[in-house]
């Protein structure tokens, strides 16, 4: 017999403190991957792309399964989802289940989710999401797979047969982590009752930089991961390193053990835990200030030509919550002369406006920037390309998934390059940089507004990567924000040893 399996998903990383909330426009238009799906479009807009239900939805395929596709939907990281948004989400996800079920029993439910989402009136938003699948469906079989910066609750553990996250950060798994969580659906329906789970939070948080699996100790840690989910026998060993700007009492590193037996499962999470909470003392991260960032930056350039140095603006990530127009590193690049330098990206799209309308070739004063935080760039510059901010990633993490930064302007001032556009999104593909014409390896400096993301792509032709502190939401250390409801238990800083 043929099984019948829904897809879906609602993907957003909520920063608590971000200038601007979420709205339902939000999820229409987002950077860098494709906008809401509705079920006679999920299907083929998603299958090529690199989002995680594309992995679920090219086994169920192999397998012969017949896929009843929901809803879908991604917006970029920013400020919590207004209750309007998500109830629409909501809403349109579970009336397409309600349908799905009406037209025949459903063997299975696969959800592709962030887990890191806040809305206005329901801070774990996904915990709030499958507790209305779970009043659908009953005890059908469902899994999800997860960003590992999930903030993994006891209720997404709980409502959830298995909880599938990532393995990297930059995610160049996420496909992998779909088909996981589509395999192991099928494993639940034919075994034919739950697994056995356990649920463990980390005393701390871990910075968003030390997050980065493709160095230690998180290098270490997934490698441990992996070895003793084998040893234990664990069907999944989840681990969410949590996205410490969600000011919600769930915000925190998380693991969640499955297994054949509760003392297998309960075995294996004190196992992780104890091994990840012996590496606390590990969990930090170089950086420089913006000012001491553009000088060693020139002075590699200058000492080592040949592959470009990568500025990485960390604080004013929009993949983390950033609205991507701060100006400070932008303002030092051009203090200390930093020619040939690139900056990708600023999303002001006023000055993109301005610069379309000026046209190629021209000369155009600017505010740039500073829409989020009152503090723009005021500079001349020339206009030397215009676009539509339509292409296609090409990098290990995004290939596939269509970039749309609308109206953008490549802009030159005083030497330095800008990529000016009116759509946020994340500088982690060299596909962004590429459309506007210039191949990033020719430049001696990038400065690209990103925190980790950038490595998969950038790390293997950066001369070398430079942490840098300018202003932005994205803080380097989330203790200093001013958080009201996280758990007071919990250590905002890892501590020394």
């Amino acid at each position: 017999m043929t099984l019948r399996i829904a897809i879906g998903g609602f993907m957003h990383e909520s920063h608590s403190f971000a200038p601007r909330p979420t709205a339902w426009e939000d999820f229409l238009h987002p950077g860098g991957f494709p906008p809401f799906q509705r079920a006679a479009t999920l299907l083929d807009t998603l299958r090529p792309t690199s989002v995680p239900a594309a992995g679920a939805i090219a086994v169920a395929e192999e397998a012969g399964v017949a896929i009843v596709p929901l809803t879908w939907c991604f917006a970029n990281p920013a400020g919590p989802v207004q209750d309007a948004a998500f109830e629409r989400i909501a809403a349109s996800l579970i009336d397409a289940l309600a349908q799905a079920l009406e037209e025949g029993p459903l063997d299975g439910v696969y959800l592709d989710l962030h887990g890191a989402a806040v809305v206005d009136s329901f801070p774990d938003a996904e915990g709030e999401l499958l507790r209305r699948v779970r009043a659908v469906i009953g005890d059908l079989p469902l899994t999800i797979s997860l960003d590992p910066h999930c903030n993994l609750t006891a209720e997404m553990v709980a409502r959830a047969d298995v909880c599938v996250p990532f393995r990297t950060y930059p995610h160049v798994d996420m496909k992998a982590a779909g088909a996981q969580a589509m395999r192991l659906l099928f494993a639940r329906i034919e075994r034919g009752r739950p697994w056995a789970r356990a649920h463990r939070t980390l005393p701390f948080w871990i910075p968003l930089g030390s997050q980065c699996t493709l160095m230690d100790p998180m290098q270490a840690v997934m490698t441990e991961r992996a070895a003793l989910a084998e040893r234990m026998g664990a069907v999944e060993l989840a681990f969410c390193f949590g996205f410490p700007y969600a000011d919600f009492e769930g915000c925190a590193p998380a693991l969640a053990a499955f297994a054949d037996t509760p003392a297998q499962a309960e075995a294996t999470a004190d196992a992780f835990l104890a091994a990840v909470t012996a590496r606390e003392s590990e969990f930090v991260q170089d950086t420089l200030a913006s000012a001491a960032a553009v000088a060693e930056a020139k002075r590699l350039a200058a000492t080592r030509p040949g592959k470009p140095v990568v500025l990485a603006d960390t604080q004013d990530n929009p993949g983390g919550g950033g609205h991507g127009d701060t100006t400070e590193l932008l303002s030092e690049l051009v203090r200390q002369g930093a020619k040939g330098a690139l900056v990708c990206l600023i999303n002001d799209a006023e000055s993109a406006a301005a610069c379309h309308a000026a046209g190629e070739g021209a000369t155009v004063t600017l505010s740039l920037g500073g829409k989020s935080d009152g503090m723009p760039f005021p500079c001349t510059a020339r206009v030397e390309k215009l676009t539509d901010g339509v292409f296609t990633l090409t990098g290990p993490m995004g290939a596939g998934n269509p970039g749309n930064l609308g109206p953008t302007a490549l802009i030159d001032i005083d030497g330095v390059r800008v990529i000016v556009v009116t759509r946020k999104m994340q500088a982690l593909d060299q596909a962004i940089i590429r459309h506007v014409g210039i191949e990033p390896s020719s430049c001696p400096i990038l400065a690209l507004k990103s925190s980790v993301h950038f490595r998969a792509d950038f790390g293997p032709i950066a001369e070398q990567v430079i942490v840098a502190i300018a202003p932005g939401p994205v803080v380097a250390d989330p203790a200093v924000l001013n958080f009201r409801h996280v758990r007071a238990d919990i250590r905002r800083r890892p501590r020394a040893a």
